[in-house]
């Protein structure tokens, strides 16, 4: 009965809310505003983990949960619009329990740290999120470090604070792909995927806030007027993250298959091989310059996923050995410099069997097409 007319509640103050906001509901004294970090799951779209913000008012009979991470798998043409970049996300809020009830079932945790400002502020703070889930600025356009569930949240409460209290405490001098790499433990395969489907930008010193975690333990450590800006850390539902297994997603079956190409010493395999790969380089140019994920854009990958193997496959077919040998020379100098550019990258290691595997086939290609000098007795 409680729940019924708790959701009564909610659903008339929101009600209320959006038909203008000439009477925002005044906080009473009593009222909590606390920046809520979920676990990780593992699901793609839970690697990371949540960020969300409370606010509850027990005089008000409110506890509601404001959360920037929603999207509707039904928008027109979905995955166009996400792999672009331009698909919308949008704010939503409900109810606490509910939303407690749904990281319950998945196992995930939940931590809250309630921020310790003025009543005013709060105010401020609950007036703003209102305004922004009743206006346009309700959907945003996604970006992967720059726009999310929590720059978003950093954002709105820079905002009420009247300056960048908020900022990101430590780890500012590694990369956002060292950052985000363990984030992938248990997930080979996504590990592998988002490592060469990245460009340039996420090389780059990872000194924003992006990810739940990161905001948490940035809280911690953040001052405002001379005060901690937020209360210890509570822990709402505590889990032991389960790390998945599976008999193909793990690096077994990765280096089995490229220990195949290399022991097959077959045209056809080498052929096959080849031509995945250029097709992916292809993929990552034509994602590069269509998609407005500047995290995809400058993808110096493709120097391993070289789109130009489809040349050398043709001029192979074709037995036109002058040139087969030219490019596969010309990939074999691609695949030095994209060696030697990676060494101080996250994922050197992850791509390496992947780089001596190309080295072992390249070499045979040229070998079998080499114009053999005759020998005069």
């Amino acid at each position: 009965m409680k729940k019924v007319i708790f959701k009564i509640t909610l659903f008339t103050l929101l009600l209320s809310f959006s038909s203008g906001f000439s009477q925002n509901l005044p906080l009473s004294k009593e009222a909590k505003i606390s920046v809520i970090t979920c676990g990780l799951g593992n699901e793609s779209y839970s690697f990371f983990g949540h960020t969300a913000v409370r606010v509850a008012d027990p005089v008000n009979t409110i506890d509601v949960v404001y959360n920037y991470g929603n999207f509707d798998f039904r928008t027109p043409n979905f995955v166009a619009k996400f792999a672009k970049g331009d698909l919308q996300y949008f704010v939503s809020a409900r109810p606490f329990p509910e939303f407690l009830s749904d990281y319950t079932s998945e196992g995930r945790s939940v931590y809250e740290q309630e921020l310790l400002i003025s009543p005013e502020l709060k105010q401020t703070l609950f007036d703003k999120l209102n305004a922004t889930l009743f206006s346009d600025d309700r959907y945003y356009t996604y970006k992967f470090i720059d726009k999310n569930c929590t720059s978003m949240v950093v954002d709105i409460i820079n905002a009420t604070l009247g300056q960048d209290a908020v900022v990101k405490k430590g780890d500012r001098d590694i990369t956002y792909r060292s950052i985000l790499y363990p984030y992938f433990d248990g997930h080979f395969y996504e590990k592998l995927g988002t490592s060469i489907i990245f460009g340039t930008k996420v090389d780059q010193l990872g000194t924003k806030i992006f990810l739940p975690f990161e905001l948490k333990s940035s809280l911690e450590k953040t001052t405002f007027q001379n005060h901690p800006l937020v209360s210890k850390s509570k822990t709402l539902l505590s889990f032991e993250k389960e790390t998945p297994s599976s008999w193909w997603n793990n690096v077994y079956t990765y280096l089995f298959i490229l220990g195949f190409v290399v022991l097959a010493h077959n045209k056809a395999v080498d052929k096959i091989y080849l031509l995945i790969l250029s097709l992916i380089g292809i993929f990552f140019v034509i994602v590069g310059f269509y998609s407005f994920h500047l995290e995809l854009a400058m993808n110096y990958n493709t120097l391993l996923f070289s789109p130009l193997l489809l040349i050398l496959i043709f001029l192979s077919i074709a037995k036109n050995k002058r040139w087969t040998y030219r490019f596969s020379v010309l990939h074999l100098i691609f695949l030095v410099v994209y060696a030697i550019f990676m060494i101080n990258k996250a994922h050197f290691f992850i791509v390496l069997p992947m780089i001596i595997t190309s080295g072992f086939v390249l070499v045979r290609v040229a070998i079998r097409n080499k114009k053999r000098i005759p020998i005069i007795i």
